[in-house]
């Protein structure tokens, strides 16, 4: 008898057991709200502690990232805004257009919102830390140098050097990590307007931290050797190290009143003064130094290497691109060295491809924002202190506002206007990247000369991708650059 009893009350207990998990998140985080609790957003916070990252880690790690949200709303409609328990936080995933464009300029209601662990490694003086007033203040000093076409009409030269260069030398390499490679270009160039006097060693050794905190950025809080925060967090010790140097370096060289032939960002950074007249301290410019040399050479070297895979992998697409290309050429008068920016402004169909492959990417699938007090939209509640997940991925793969939304088609954007909130490569609102002008210029000069002189020749074309922290092949790109015979110039 007791033997009959044993299995239907293990059962039983097994059931009283989930069910007391499944809402052991709900006990902590909504029962509080009362009456409130009724008008959060439908969806669930997951297992205790973990809340719903589980689920996310392994749709975005097996190859299927667009299945997390679309499991919200199998569940619970097309609502457009969810409730989940995301990286130790209760949170709300808001997946529309209008939604976005909401939370991201809306400075009075949302404030930035971003995981302790993204915090921990980029910086809490940087802007991602920074309140509304401090941020915009210190963005408009810093975004002067990487922020419109004008402004970078001073590093197109030194750009064009640089592809030029580097592009021939991998042409003589062999097989080489084709992303790794062009990672390392971009941190050439934000280094070049950064850190203008900077060693090779020394930007090399940098650029090698980066990779190890980029990896960690996004990662769960598990500070223990062989995971990538633990990794993360020895990146930014390293980098805090040797950013020190150079800000002693620096301070050294002014009360020696040594002459320097160009200023930089550290230099602006180093005089930058409140209306007080308080300078920033070491730990301030430090920190919105690793955020920028991080931010400012990711997504350029990730959008410039799906741009080029695209283009190879459609070759009429290329043979457009590479028409637009050499007609900039044709027309170009005889003294000429190099390009203008007015031929950038001209390549109408180069900025569509690049266009094109940061909507289909979408480098930065979310960014986080944090309710000031509560707030409604579209009816629900977001409640103070709460965090916001804006998910571009979403948005940008969304039929109805591309559709065939997976096809690389650069056309689709002729002649459209995309309404707010359905275009986010770079976010919105007041903390929109201050470098995607410099991006776009860096992608564009790439392009120019790719095109006309080169092909890629990928080793694994059909080879898995990784998604975490960003879309990327799992081989990163291995492939040969092969010069053309019939170069144009």
């Amino acid at each position: 008898m007791n033997s009959l009893l044993f299995v239907p009350l293990a059962i039983g207990a097994l059931v009283i057991l989930k069910f007391l998990l499944k809402n052991i998140n709900w006990w902590l985080y909504e029962s509080q709200f009362g009456g409130k609790k009724y008008s959060l957003p439908p969806g669930d916070m997951g297992w205790p502690i973990v809340g719903n990252m589980w689920s996310f880690l392994s749709a975005f790690k097996f190859g299927d990232p667009d299945s997390f949200v679309s499991s919200f709303v199998s569940r619970y409609g097309n609502s457009g805004i969810y409730k989940a328990l995301m990286f130790g936080n209760p949170s709300v995933i808001v997946t529309t257009p209008e939604t976005c464009k909401r939370v991201l300029t809306d400075d009075e209601k949302f404030q930035p919102g971003w995981p302790e662990t993204t915090v921990q490694l980029i910086g809490k003086k940087s802007f991602i830390a920074m309140s509304y007033e401090e941020h915009k203040r210190l963005r408009r000093l810093t975004s002067s140098s990487i922020n419109g076409m004008e402004a970078l009409s001073l590093y197109l030269t030194y750009i064009e050097e640089i592809v030029k260069s580097f592009l021939e030398k991998w042409s003589n390499m062999g097989q080489i990590e084709f992303l790794t490679e062009l990672r390392r270009l971009t941190f050439r160039i934000i280094m070049h307007i950064f850190l203008t006097s900077e060693t090779e060693s020394v930007i090399e050794t940098l650029e090698r931290e980066y990779t190890s905190l980029n990896l960690g950025v996004r990662a769960m809080k598990i500070d223990v050797p062989g995971f990538a925060y633990h990794k993360a967090l020895k990146a930014r010790k390293n980098l805090v190290a040797a950013f020190q140097n150079i800000v002693n370096k620096r301070r050294k060289e002014r009360k020696e009143n040594v002459s320097r032939k160009m200023k930089d960002m550290m230099d602006a950074l180093l005089d930058v003064e409140d209306e007080n007249g308080r300078k920033l301290c070491d730990e301030e410019i430090i920190d919105i130094l690793i955020m920028y040399l991080n931010a400012g050479h990711e997504s350029s070297g990730h959008i410039t290497m799906w741009t080029t895979v695209f283009l190879q992998q459609h070759p009429e697409i290329f043979q457009k691109a590479k028409a637009e290309q050499e007609e900039i050429i044709k027309r170009r008068p005889p003294t000429q060295k190099g390009l203008t920016l007015k031929e950038v402004r001209q390549m109408d169909y180069i900025s569509k491809v690049i266009d094109e492959t940061m909507r289909l990417i979408t480098f930065s699938l979310m960014v986080f924002r944090e309710a000031k007090s509560d707030v409604n939209i579209n009816g629900y509640t977001i409640p103070k202190g709460w965090k916001v997940l804006a998910w571009f991925r979403t948005i940008h793969l969304d039929p109805e506002i591309y559709p065939n939304p997976k096809e690389f088609n650069p056309s689709r954007w002729d002649n459209k206007i995309s309404k707010a909130g359905e275009f986010l490569p770079f976010g919105a609102g007041s903390r929109l990247c201050p470098g995607n002008d410099l991006a776009k210029l860096e992608i564009t000069v790439f392009l120019h000369h790719f095109l006309l002189n080169y092909r890629l020749e990928q080793v694994n074309p059909s080879g898995s991708v990784r998604y975490l922290p960003h879309t990327r092949p799992i081989d990163n790109c291995l492939a040969n650059v092969k010069k053309c015979s019939d170069s144009s110039i």
